[in-house]
């Protein structure tokens, strides 16, 4: 996933790197160490977010088929099936505790019950519609930002590794002008070394960020799809529960 894995395996001159971080300034080396440690970051993030974005794709899937089969928008609620509580799960979970709390004492009891005709005598104000329909999207809106964590970190490696590279060769130029003033001479064979070191913190920066760029528009991919199934979900649950649901007054 990182930039120097993908220079080894392009087969990239690699020792001439290696060659050009030895002779680096302090600054250069200081550099292209955290930018390492950020190419290492951003490989665990892409990684565990793969893994996580799968994992949560695939329970959705299942959730959806048992939901649909469950007949009534309370019927895979009040069948009690052990569900892993992640994105559609727990959105269809929390709201249809909050449904049921806002339903009348004897009510509530026929209806968890599955009491004959339980479901069909019982209603709810718009008002209550209305708090349900809130509890679900802030349900939603926490599961957006829970399935986002770690995107801006990665985002930060893309930015930040490139402009990094920056300095540390607009340093490194500096650097090669003093000495070559330091030593009175204009000949470029005196500075060429200390250039080519400076460069290398760009290289490496971009060797970071390009991969992790292309990584992260692929998440942010995934990450919208997952989103837009949730907020579907959503509308759907609580259309229905207008549906089965809905009463007179306020």
């Amino acid at each position: 996933m990182g930039g120097f894995g993908f220079l080894v395996s392009a087969g990239l001159p690699v020792a001439s790197l290696i060659n050009a971080f030895a002779i680096s300034n302090g600054m250069g080396k200081v550099i292209v160490l955290i930018q390492i440690a950020s190419s290492i970051i951003a490989a665990a993030i892409i990684i565990g977010k793969n893994k996580e974005l799968a994992s949560i794709a695939n329970s959705n899937r299942r959730f959806v088929g048992e939901f649909v089969a469950g007949g009534d928008v309370l019927g895979l609620y009040l069948a009690r099936k052990k569900m892993t509580m992640i994105s559609l799960a727990l959105i269809y979970e929390r709201t249809c505790e909050r449904l049921v709390k806002f339903l009348a004492p004897d009510t509530r009891r026929a209806v968890v019950g599955r009491q004959q005709g339980g479901q069909e005598h019982a209603a709810l104000a718009a008002s209550e519609i209305e708090l349900v329909r809130s509890t679900c999207e802030h349900i939603v809106m926490e599961e957006e930002i829970r399935v986002e964590q770690g995107m801006g970190l990665l985002a930060t490696v893309v930015t930040a590794s490139p402009m990094l590279g920056l300095l540390g060769t607009v340093w490194g130029v500096l650097d090669a002008f003093a000495n070559m003033g330091a030593q009175n001479t204009v000949f470029l064979s005196a500075i060429a070394p200390s250039i080519s070191a400076a460069l290398l913190t760009t290289v490496v920066g971009l060797l970071v960020a390009i991969p992790s760029a292309i990584f992260y528009n692929n998440l942010a991919g995934k990450i919208r799809q997952i989103n837009n199934d949730m907020e579907g979900f959503a509308d759907e649950v609580m259309g229905r529960i207008t549906c089965e649901f809905k009463g007179g007054g306020d």
